[in-house]
């Protein structure tokens, strides 16, 4: 049973790019490209975790993340946010959403796989502890 992620980016080319590159990795992967969408598809999908782009249409990705962190079924799902360079969100922001990375554009596919693979397992690990 492969591992469910969604990537919620408004450029279709960094859609194709991180689908491709996690599909390889034998993710499985839902897309969305605004926050409202992609809000909706973690309800639907429950996935293990989320990467989302910060500035989007129809709700950005920080506020489709302190949604996501407001309902208690998505409340827990990681995220890693991808922010154009320069751009900084407030402790206090991130104290209300469950990001647990900022990555900076442009990035790597293999480095995000990477930091994927490494939350995934991290969070693999707390969950164990909590129920073990």
């Amino acid at each position: 049973m492969s591992v469910t992620i969604l990537i919620v980016d408004d450029e279709v080319h960094v859609i194709h790019v991180l689908k491709r590159k996690f599909e390889s990795c034998g993710f499985t992967v839902v897309t969305g490209r605004s926050g409202k969408e992609g809000f909706n598809l973690a309800r639907e999908h429950q996935p293990a975790l989320i990467l989302t782009d910060f500035q989007m249409p129809q709700g950005s990705g920080l506020d489709m993340a302190m949604r996501l962190k407001e309902s208690s079924d998505t409340a827990d799902i990681p995220l890693i946010m991808l922010t154009a360079r320069g751009h900084k969100i407030s402790a206090a922001e991130l104290a209300r959403t469950n990001i647990r990375l900022l990555k900076d554009k442009p990035f790597s596919a293999r480095e995000l796989v990477k930091h994927v693979q490494e939350e995934l397992a991290g969070s693999a690990a707390t969950e164990g502890m909590r129920h073990g």
